[in-house]
C-alpha cells in the first residue's frame, strides 16, 4: 500500500518551546487517521506543519511522495485543507465562492463547473448553492468549508475540528461524510472529541505534550478496551484465595460489602468457573459483570503516564 503522507521525526521550536517533538507516522489511501489530544497538546501545529503553513524546526514530510519543502507545489497539489476557522467569503454565494476555490487550485476552465458540481453532490450543498454564505447554518458552513478543500479531488484531505460548534444532527451528517471521503483519500482529523474518533476513524494517534503516545488501529484500541475485569457481587462473603486459583485469575480488589473486581488474564476468560465456584461453595452468586474501559479512560491513563494534564 503507498503511503500518501510520510511525517519523520518532526519536531517544532516557539523560541524554547518545543510544540512538536520528534513525531513520526504515515497515511495510506483509505485510511482516516484520527488525531487526537488535549487542548494544546501540538495537533494544530502539526496539521500546520502537513500544510505547509509552517516550517518544521527538524524532519521531513512527504505528500504522495513529494517532499513539502523541496517541492512545495507539486505536494500540495496532493492536499485539501480544512483549518479549525474555515476560510469562507461570507458575502459570496455557494456557488461563486466554490468556483472561486477552483480557480485559485488551478482547475481548468472547462472543468470548473464540474468539479463544483461534484464537491457540491459529496457535501450535500446543491439545495443551497444560490444562497449567501452569511446566511447559511453553521453546519452548512463547514459543509462549504469541507468542498473547498475537496474540489480539486485531493488524495489527501487535512480537517482540523471540523466538527466544532454544530449540533449533534450536524455532527453526525459530518461523520457520515468524512467516512465517506476515507474511501477513496487520505483523511486526517484533528480533534479532542474522544467519539469522533471512534465513530469516523480506521487509525487513531494521541499527541500529549508534543508527543505521539498512541499510534493504533480502532480495532486495536477496542481491545485494549477489553481490560479482563470482572465485577462480581455475592450474597455471602467469597473466599477470595479460593477465586485466585482458577486459571487466569490475576488479582482481587474489594470494593465494598460482598462485593469485588476480579482481574484476568485478557486471553483467558474464566467468567464460567467463577461463577461456578461461587455456586457450589454456596456463596449466592448475584452478580458477574465484565468491564470494559472506556476510551476516555485509555486517554486519560496515557496522558497521566507521560506527564500531568
Amino acid at each position: 500500500m503507498t503511503n500518501l503522507i510520510e511525517a519523520e521525526h518532526l519536531t517544532r521550536y516557539y523560541s524554547k518551546h518545543c510544540a512538536v517533538n520528534d513525531v513520526s507516522f504515515t497515511l495510506a489511501k483509505g485510511e482516516v487517521l484520527g488525531f487526537l489530544g488535549p487542548n494544546g497538546a501540538g495537533k494544530t501545529t502539526t496539521m500546520q506543519m502537513l500544510c505547509g503553513n509552517l516550517a518544521p524546526s527538524a524532519g521531513q514530510i512527504k505528500i504522495n511522495g513529494f517532499d513539502l519543502l523541496d517541492q512545495p507545489k507539486s505536494a500540495k497539489l496532493s492536499l485539501g485543507y480544512l483549518p479549525d476557522t474555515p476560510p469562507l467569503y461570507r458575502e459570496l454565494s455557494v456557488d461563486e465562492f466554490l468556483s472561486y476555490c477552483a480557480q485559485l487550485h488551478g482547475i481548468a476552465k472547462a472543468s470548473v463547473t464540474q468539479a463544483v458540481n461534484k464537491a457540491k453532490e459529496r457535501c450535500g450543498l446543491t439545495e443551497v448553492a444560490d444562497r449567501l454564505i452569511a446566511n447559511l447554518s453553521k453546519g452548512f458552513q463547514q459543509r462549504v468549508g469541507i468542498a473547498q478543500a475537496i474540489l480539486h479531488n485531493p488524495e489527501v484531505i487535512i480537517l482540523d475540528e471540523p466538527t466544532v460548534g454544530l449540533d449533534p444532527i450536524q455532527i453526525r451528517e459530518i461523520r457520515t461524510l468524512i467516512r465517506e471521503l476515507g474511501q477513496d483519500h487520505g483523511v486526517i482529523l484533528s480533534t479532542h472529541i474522544l467519539t469522533e474518533v471512534q465513530e469516523s476513524c480506521s487509525h487513531v494517534q494521541i499527541i500529549h505534550q508534543g508527543q505521539l503516545i498512541l499510534n493504533e488501529t480502532i480495532a486495536g484500541l477496542n481491545q485494549q478496551m477489553d481490560t479482563g475485569t470482572l465485577e462480581v457481587a455475592t450474597r455471602l462473603t467469597a473466599d477470595a484465595n479460593a477465586l485466585l486459583s482458577i486459571p487466569g485469575v490475576t488479582s482481587i480488589d474489594n470494593i465494598a460489602g460482598n462485593r469485588i473486581k476480579i482481574h484476568h488474564s485478557v486471553t483467558a476468560n474464566p467468567a464460567e468457573q467463577i461463577a461456578e465456584k461461587i455456586i457450589a461453595a454456596g456463596w449466592g452468586l448475584q452478580e458477574l459483570t465484565p468491564i470494559k474501559r472506556s476510551m476516555e479512560d485509555i486517554f486519560i491513563t496515557l496522558t497521566k503516564e507521560h506527564g500531568d494534564l
